[in-house]
């Protein structure tokens, strides 16, 4: 398997918008905290150790 850079999310924008309005009204600790639980959900739900290794270097 390889990490997939290629747009995949059906209506991004939508997605986006979701994003955004999940950190409105959240202090910017909070926004991280958020952010940090996303990471960590969507790579456990990932769960390949090389994927995730590539998307760590990707995203560097």
């Amino acid at each position: 398997m390889q990490l997939n850079t290629q747009p995949n999310i059906p209506d991004p924008d939508g997605f986006y918008d979701e994003l955004l309005a999940a950190h409105q009204g959240l202090t910017k600790d909070q926004s991280d905290a958020l952010n940090a639980r996303l990471i960590l959900i969507l790579a456990n739900h990932i769960g390949d150790r090389d994927i995730l290794r590539e998307a760590l270097k990707a995203a560097g």
